[in-house]
């Protein structure tokens, strides 16, 4: 009798889709509804639509599906298959193709995601890969506000935009409270040497921080000032809040990394500073010390005549005479600060 083949009862994790939303919109910014990725050359068909594609982590028969539907070039594909791309942003004729660094604090430590843009003049797709926090609040943003939504794509990605320089603000702000935090360790009386691996690893993280955001500065001032087949002018000035977002959080980085250094330096010089202490106190001690080694390592010599030998009292004088030497040095390693 045959037994039957063993099944693993283990739960499954149920991975999320890579199609996140597929919506088509009116020109005039009202929302048609939810269309499927087949339906998209039928949306594209008409002149008064566009569509927002969001994805994440897809694979490449998806991305292969979306070029078909929206002929999308070969080379951004070619990067959209693949996450850790630089921060860029590149025009392909009428269409750009943005990378964007994102940051999210996931049980207390930084880690680091990636979305790509794709726009046109009737499209925009965005893949997520990574640390990346879900585009639907930003969405729904744009879509309570369909006056500005009728300027088409080019508002969505601003709010696409928006909501990662907006989210990196919470993370700046943490760093802050916690550089605050070990400046006053740093000043305690007690060197912990945890306190200088959390100096070191913020300072490791905001590098990587400013890497991923000081590019994004760029890329925002080029959509201020470039690109008038996409950027209509009205929406310009939104841009350039983005651009004034990025730029405080760039200030902000620079701002912690050059504190963390002279903190680094700060806590090294007291350090230094606290072994010095030390050893000025034990050279102290061993100096007092030296002086009755001294005088009571003559009576370990071989000699007839000593001072205790022939005079009563020259012992309980060689005690004072040692007392008041002993006492010299402390009050004026007193003086000195060195006990």
């Amino acid at each position: 009798m045959s037994l039957p083949p063993l099944t693993s009862t283990a739960p499954t994790i149920a991975k999320p889709p890579m199609v996140v939303n597929c919506i088509a919109y009116r020109r005039d910014g009202n929302r048609i509804g939810e269309i499927s990725l087949d339906a998209i050359s039928d949306a594209m068909a008409k002149q008064d639509t566009f569509v927002w594609v969001g994805l994440h982590e897809p694979d490449e028969p998806l991305l292969e599906k979306l070029q078909e539907e929206f002929g999308l070039h070969d080379l951004a594909i070619e990067d959209a298959h693949t996450a850790h791309q630089r921060t860029k942003i590149e025009t392909y004729g009428d269409s750009l193709f943005m990378v964007v660094q994102t940051a999210q604090l996931v049980n207390a430590e930084l880690e680091f995601g990636e979305t790509q843009i794709f726009i046109g003049q009737r499209y925009l797709v965005t893949v997520r890969h990574g640390a990346s926090l879900s585009y639907a609040p930003a969405r729904r943003a744009c879509e309570n506000a369909p006056e500005l939504l009728a300027h088409g794509p080019s508002y969505g990605l601003y709010g696409v935009l928006d909501f990662i320089v907006d989210n990196l603000l919470p993370i700046v702000r943490d760093f802050r409270e916690e550089l605050e935090q070990l400046e006053q360790d740093i000043f305690a009386e007690t060197f912990k040497r945890s306190t200088v691996h959390r100096l070191y690893d913020m300072q490791r993280d905001l590098m990587t921080l400013r890497l991923a955001v000081a590019p994004l500065q760029d890329i925002t001032s080029q959509l201020v000032r470039l690109h008038p087949n996409l950027i209509p002018d009205d929406l310009r000035p939104y841009f350039r809040d983005v651009y004034d977002h990025v730029f405080r959080v760039n200030e902000s980085i620079t701002a912690m990394r050059e504190m963390l250094t002279a903190a680094i330096n700060v806590n090294l010089s007291l350090v230094t500073f606290g072994q010095n202490e030390v050893m000025k106190k034990l050279a102290g001690w061993a100096a007092m010390l030296a002086a009755p080694t001294l005088l009571t390592s003559w009576y370990g010599m071989n000699f007839q005549h000593m001072p205790e030998l022939s005079r009563p009292w020259a012992y309980p004088a060689i005690i004072v005479i040692m007392g008041g030497v002993v006492g010299g040095i402390f009050v004026a390693l007193k003086r000195a600060r060195w006990l």
